[in-house]
């Protein structure tokens, strides 16, 4: 196999850093292990940011994805540490994790975590007729 699991986060330069814009991701292929019962876990990941400096590479992203496949993870622990670990990389001005977690015993759980940059404002909505 050519690519493996990695926790590695790559980054490249922000192409318009002087802009406030919004990058989305959408992740329907997610999955670690339930801690408790050691059966798989899938999510529907959505991450949405506002680059400073430095935007994630998105090959890098989806083998820091696959590297959770195997482990044991609460879904309130493994959406912070994505969070935490996507902000460490990138440090971007603003950023939302929301994890869609699929039915497990009748019950869907979904968890949104959001880091903001201290100082940062988001710019005023804009309404258009």
């Amino acid at each position: 196999m050519s690519t493996k699991p990695s926790k590695t986060l790559e980054t490249f330069p922000n192409p318009e850093p002087g802009r406030d814009y919004t990058i989305r991701m959408r992740i329907p292929e997610f999955s670690c292990i339930c801690p408790k019962t050691g059966q798989p876990d899938f999510a529907t990941l959505h991450i949405d940011y506002v680059a400073d400096r430095t935007c994630v590479e998105l090959k890098s992203l989806k083998l820091y994805m696959w590297s959770y496949r195997d482990e044991g993870a609460f879904h309130e622990a493994v959406t912070n540490r994505i969070l935490n670990d996507l902000v460490k990389a990138t440090k971007p001005r603003y950023m939302r994790l929301t994890a869609e977690w699929y039915v497990r015993g009748g019950i869907y759980t979904t968890v949104v975590a959001d880091h903001r940059k201290k100082g940062w404002k988001p710019p005023a909505a804009v309404t258009l007729p």
